[in-house]
C-alpha cells in the first residue's frame, strides 16, 4: 500500500479532481472512477486541506486537539479518510477513530482501530458508502493518546476526501 507521502507526491493533490479516462472498443460500459475532492477541514484557512496535530495529554475540561472535523458541502456517494505518521514510538499505539456526522445530530463511526505507523508511512481508510437518506455535514478524524503515555507527542496529518 502506498503511503499518504507517495500518495501526496501523485495526483491526488489538494483539491484535485481525479477521473478515469472513458473508454471506447472492448472496455466500452465500464464506468468510470469516481471523482474524489479532499474537504476543508473545519477552522482551516480556505486553502490547505490536509492538517498536522500532536496528540495532547487528555483534559477534563477544555480541548484535547483529538478531534479533526471536515466540512461536507455537497452530496458525495462515499468517503475516504487519510493518516500518515510524521513521528511515532515503536512502543505505543495510537488509537484512531473517524465519524460520519449528519445533518439531524447523529453520527456513525466507521473507523476504530489502534494504529502503531512507522514514522512516514500512512494508511487510507475507505471508501466509506454514505448513507442512504442521511445528509452528511461533517467527517471527523480522532486521533487520541489512550492511556499510553508514549503516545503523547506523537504527530500526524490527516485529510478527508467526498467522492461522486
Amino acid at each position: 500500500m502506498k503511503s499518504f507521502r507517495a500518495l501526496l507526491a501523485g495526483p491526488l493533490v489538494a483539491g484535485s479532481l481525479i477521473a478515469a479516462p472513458l473508454v471506447a472498443g472492448p472496455l466500452a460500459g465500464v464506468q468510470a472512477a469516481p471523482v474524489c475532492t479532499f474537504l476543508q477541514p473545519v477552522g482551516g484557512n480556505g486553502v490547505s486541506t490536509i492538517v498536522s496535530k500532536s496528540v495532547g495529554r487528555g483534559k477534563l475540561i477544555g480541548n484535547t486537539n483529538w478531534n479533526t472535523d471536515f466540512f461536507v458541502t455537497q452530496p458525495y456517494t462515499s468517503y475516504k479518510f487519510f493518516f500518515t505518521a510524521n513521528s511515532s514510538d515503536a512502543n505505543a499505539q495510537y488509537p484512531v477513530e473517524g465519524f460520519m456526522k449528519f445533518s439531524d445530530g447523529s453520527n456513525l463511526q466507521v473507523i476504530n482501530t489502534l494504529m502503531n505507523p512507522p514514522m512516514g508511512t500512512g494508511k487510507m481508510f475507505g471508501p466509506f458508502a454514505a448513507v442512504p437518506g442521511k445528509q452528511a455535514t461533517q467527517m471527523n478524524f480522532k486521533v487520541g493518546a489512550s492511556n499510553d503515555p508514549n503516545a503523547l507527542g506523537f504527530s500526524y496529518r490527516i485529510s478527508v476526501q467526498g467522492c461522486r
